[in-house]
């Protein structure tokens, strides 16, 4: 099978590449994936909130704050405990381009443009082929409407087009009210493609120290399932590039990726549990499985399963509902 796919504009080789995280801190790492089949290289995510201070922190801290607003301060991180400094962040950009022939793509993750539109300016001179915004935000807010956060999404993708040349992918999360409608205005403002989806990191609770406890916990195929729904939703209506990030485990978790509506795989936990060298199975697999389908190429394998292939999208989502609630029984015995 013809395993070429396009990507935000760009020609990948194949649709498998790392997410972003801390698969491309170490060169050495980069290299491995590179060998092993990674189609391009997406780098972990730089925070806005790194270019603010020398202590993320103290951009929310003033002389009228009281105790409990210093103790809030205190809860984010100091600069140095991020793994990549902004200055460090643009040479990696530099050295990884010198050395791997697969597109670079930068990540920030941000919900303004304030203080970091430049930076994004100088990750495209550094040789980035391309930039994914990762817009991670939680509501809390009760004053702020959900028109209010949509918009503000819009205007920083919109400032962004008008500031740079090369492409923009979009990561969201699925905590929209109308995925559809957001991915549409996405693609009337000019961004190149999105990503489905961020994880929702949750911290638990500690009762009796009453903190919340940082916890991360691995992906795994049953993430899935949440991007395949939306892939299938939107791949129909919006004709820009898309990403699954999150639950691409296994070839057929790629195969069902795909045939979903992506035009590319991100991996991360599968990698760091396995190595790189687990994505040339991820990628040897794939093929094998679409050759043994009777698939020329990933095009054909492409948006099998979208809504693209139902008449009634909402007949076939309240349908599918209806008959995932009644598809569980109690074992006899």
């Amino acid at each position: 099978m013809k395993l070429t796919t396009s990507y935000l504009g760009l020609t990948l080789k194949n649709p498998f590449m790392p997410g972003a995280s801390p698969l491309a801190d170490e060169f050495d790492e980069v290299l491995a994936l590179e060998d092993a089949g990674a189609s391009a290289i997406v780098m972990r995510s730089l925070f806005e909130e790194q270019l603010w201070s020398r202590r993320v922190g103290f951009a929310y801290v003033s002389k009228t704050s009281t105790e409990a607003e210093l103790k809030e301060a205190a809860n984010f991180p100091m600069l140095d405990e991020f793994a990549l400094a902004p200055d460090t962040y643009l040479e990696q950009v530099r050295r990884i381009k010198s050395r791997v022939s697969i597109p670079v793509i930068a990540s920030i993750n941000g919900t303004t443009t304030d203080k970091w539109l430049e930076y994004a300016r100088l990750l495209q001179k550094a040789g980035a082929d391309a930039l994914e915004l990762n817009f991670y935000h939680v509501a809390t807010d009760s004053r702020e409407d959900s028109a209010a956060i949509e918009r503000r999404l819009l205007d920083v993708v919109a400032v962004l087009k008008e500031t740079l040349v090369i492409p923009i992918a979009v990561k969201l999360s699925p905590f929209y009210s109308s995925l559809p409608n957001l991915a549409k205005r996405l693609e009337t403002i000019g961004a190149d493609g999105l990503v489905m989806f961020n994880r929702f990191y949750q911290p638990d609770i500690d009762p009796e120290e009453l903190e919340a406890m940082p916890k991360i916990e691995l992906s795994s195929s049953a993430d899935l399932l949440l991007r395949l729904r939306w892939l299938a939703i939107v791949a129909p209506i919006f004709d820009r590039s898309l990403a699954v990030s999150g639950g691409i485990h296994r070839p057929v978790d790629a195969v069902k990726a795909v045939m979903a509506g992506a035009d590319a795989v991100q991996v991360v936990s599968a990698l760091l549990q396995h190595g790189p060298r687990y994505l040339s199975y991820l990628v040897l697999a794939f093929n094998q499985w679409g050759n043994e389908h009777g698939y020329e190429t990933v095009d054909d394998m492409r948006d099998k399963m979208s809504l693209a292939q139902c008449r009634d999208r909402q007949a076939f989502e309240r349908g599918s509902y209806l008959r995932v609630l009644q598809s569980w029984h109690r074992k006899a015995g």
